[in-house]
């Protein structure tokens, strides 16, 4: 096994390599979906967690992202980038491996308090993976067939993550034996396995010699984006889309088990909804984002995204019906949809806004803004769940015709759906920091909607016989993409202003 650079990358060994990566992403993805996101909550949820638990939990990926800036300076002192990945992504599904014995701690030892140790360190060691692999393949992979690759990686890393999820959670809804904390055992066990070939994937990828280092300090690369007025004002943003979006999203899990009851299967299939939702109109929103902006795609998008979980509350009105389920299926499906949109947004734009040369130090602002705004959400949020735990909030309306009094609950507020509703608050102060931001002329939300239904409707052209034949017969195509193109008026944005 070899873990030191190559001195030559032949195109025989980039084939290879790329191959090797398609493979690794596929079983990483399994990893993590036999150890993380629904199953790792419904874990500490079998264990007791409360929501500071949960909220904690959910936090510690992201906080440990900053320990990708000594990871950076671990890479360019060592210049092993291969052997760093290798050696920091087997260390951490050795930990994983090792949560398979949490079921069977006993005596004064709390389960919890090593479940969350345990996830620092996977959380850790996974980030210098990370910052190693990173850089390895931004120097590996030519760029003229960068979207070609990736999208091959990620369509098998969400097909094989989508499978393991619903895997998951059959295993534990439907385990023959007594304890259904054997079943994690089993789960947790299959994650480390999968986790091993994975890494084994990762060493046969080539790794050339790096480039001269740089001799800038990491704290005067990181000066820059500051001192940029516009890339200032996108790290405002970020920082409020993190907070808003993970003050509530890490406890939605809880909201269905706990408040509506539903068993982990059920969950883990409207999180695979979510998830085909948000691969299968990718594509649609990055061809959106570059016919007319990703800051236009984030202004539809944010919206329906906060929207979808402010209806969240209103779905078990006044309780639990037969309307629930489907309900929350839909959501699920524009919150995915919605998603799609809000990650290619926010990864295209920081980009784009990046200056060439110095994209490390800009694309580390926003990691780091990000992760710490990201990582202090749940944090909150879990402390503030804790507290409301008891609270309600009910509007009632009375009246009387004669001598009894009637009432009728219009609806009610209850724990962590009071999460939900600041969340989507927060979301408009989001908004308005997105405003801030310049990226070309002015877009107007509903030519981003129409666009849209347009992109979606050449889609399905092309899937089905008869609407390909309905578009060769006939001329409305052509005529709607006139009137579209006449209705985009394009209206120059103002200066943004610094500041909240």
């Amino acid at each position: 096994m070899r873990l030191r650079p190559d001195e030559d990358v032949s195109l025989k060994d980039l084939e290879r390599g790329q191959r090797a990566l398609v493979r690794d992403a596929a079983w990483a993805s399994l990893t993590g979906s036999l150890y993380g996101g629904v199953v790792l909550v419904g874990f500490a949820l079998a264990l007791g967690a409360g929501p500071f638990h949960i909220g904690l939990l959910a936090a510690i990926p992201l906080i440990a992202q900053a320990v990708q800036l000594p990871a950076i300076m671990l890479v360019e002192q060592v210049r092993q980038r291969r052997k760093i990945a290798v050696l920091a992504t087997t260390a951490a599904r050795l930990c994983i491996l090792a949560l398979a014995l949490l079921p069977f701690v006993g005596g004064a030892t709390d389960p919890l308090t090593l479940l969350v140790g345990a996830q620092f360190a996977i959380a850790a060691l996974g980030s210098v993976g990370a910052c190693a692999l990173n850089s390895w393949l931004h120097q590996l992979l030519p760029r003229d067939s960068l979207g070609a690759f990736f999208a091959e990686r990620l369509f098998w890393a969400t097909a094989v993550a989508c499978a393991g999820t619903l895997a998951a959670g059959q295993l534990v809804d439907h385990w023959p034996f007594a304890s259904r904390l054997d079943a994690y055992a089993v789960l947790f066990t299959a994650a480390g396995v999968a986790g091993f070939i994975s890494s084994f994937y990762l060493t046969r990828v080539p790794e050339p010699p790096m480039h001269v280092p740089s001799h800038d300090t990491m704290l005067a690369r990181l000066r820059l984006p500051l001192a940029d007025r516009n890339f200032r004002n996108f790290l405002f943003f970020m920082a409020a889309w993190n907070v808003a979006s993970n003050f509530a999203a890490p406890f939605l899990t809880v909201y269905l088990m706990r408040h509506l009851g539903y068993p982990l299967g059920t969950v883990t299939t409207l999180w695979v909804v979510s998830q085909v939702a948000n691969a299968l109109t990718l594509y649609l929103w990055g061809r959106l984002s570059d016919r007319l902006s990703n800051k236009a795609v984030l202004s539809v998008a944010m919206p329906a995204w906060f929207a979808c979980f402010v209806a969240m509350v209103f779905s078990a009105e006044p309780h639990a019906h037969a309307f629930t389920l489907p309900l929350l299926y839909l959501l699920h499906l524009l919150m995915g949809t919605a998603a799609g949109g809000i990650g290619l947004a926010n990864g295209n734009i920081g980009l784009k806004l990046a200056p060439q040369g110095q994209g490390t130090a800009y694309l580390a602002a926003i990691s780091l803004t990000g992760s710490l705004a990201g990582g202090l959400a749940p944090l909150v949020a879990g402390s503030l769940a804790q507290w409301l735990e008891t609270a309600q909030l009910s509007v009632i309306v009375q009246w009387a015709l004669g001598r009894p009094l009637h009432e009728l609950s219009v609806f009610t507020f209850t724990h962590y759906e009071f999460l939900f509703l600041l969340s989507a608050a927060m979301g408009l102060y989001a908004l308005h920091r997105l405003s801030r931001v310049e990226e070309g002329p002015r877009i107007s939300e509903r030519v981003v909607v129409q666009q849209f239904a347009l992109e979606a409707m050449c889609s399905v052209n092309h899937l089905s016989s008869v609407g390909g034949m309905l578009g060769n017969l006939m001329s409305f195509g052509r005529l709607f993409d006139r009137r579209m193109h006449n209705r985009a008026v394009y209206r120059p944005e103002p200066p943004p202003q610094d500041g909240p």
